[in-house]
């Protein structure tokens, strides 16, 4: 590849745009998971925002999209992320979410991050997530140089009820962290990753 001259200046992310065969469900669940709402849709399409940005999620659908069944097994998105700014604020969405039967598929500790990965009515996967660090320049320096993500950077899976249980005792926050990372929370029954073997 022909390598450019050094950017500028860098561009940031500003919306992730789906196909969809259903596009009402589609725009009622990520309002309800991370409240974004239309600011404009029509039967094709849907712009829907969750600040002050004129979308940050776009849907569209036309007659010829058709369902992916094997869509798992194949290459395209894992999956998109949103950040919550604190451990307790996902914590207290996972209970939201819980009340109304949406559960994540996969709950795990990065490291980095508390990441709780959910499904939408599409099968995209959907992670929220916290900041272990409270600091992304402190995250990205610890992915770059711990031991302990080299050698596990995908993480080890969590409760989110055990989690909650053990701050509502007590347990500070750094200690949690700590024996999240040493599988103290694990669930009952393993997460789904949603990668094929």
């Amino acid at each position: 590849m022909i390598k450019p001259r050094p950017i500028a200046q860098k561009p940031v992310l500003h919306h992730v745009t789906f196909k969809t065969t259903r596009l009402q469900e589609m725009i009622d669940w990520y309002e309800a998971v991370v409240g974004c709402t239309p600011n404009f849709a029509f039967e094709g399409a849907a712009w829907t925002t969750n600040d002050t940005a004129n979308h940050r999620i776009a849907f569209l659908t036309t007659p010829g999209i058709k369902d992916d069944p094997d869509k798992v097994a194949h290459s395209g998105i894992h999956h998109t992320a949103f950040e919550f700014g604190t451990l307790q604020a996902l914590l207290d969405n996972y209970e939201r979410l819980a009340e109304v039967g949406i559960l994540p598929h996969i709950c795990l500790d990065h490291g980095l991050t508390m990441s709780f990965y959910y499904v939408d009515p599409d099968g995209n996967s959907v992670e929220l997530q916290s900041d272990n660090f409270g600091n992304w320049i402190h995250s990205a320096h610890w992915m770059q140089t711990s031991p302990e993500f080299a050698r596990e950077p995908i993480g080890v899976e969590v409760d989110p009820p055990r989690l909650i249980a053990a701050l509502k005792e007590g347990v500070p926050l750094s200690d949690l962290l700590k024996r999240s990372r040493e599988g103290a929370y694990l669930p009952e029954t393993p997460g789904d990753i949603r990668l094929p073997a």
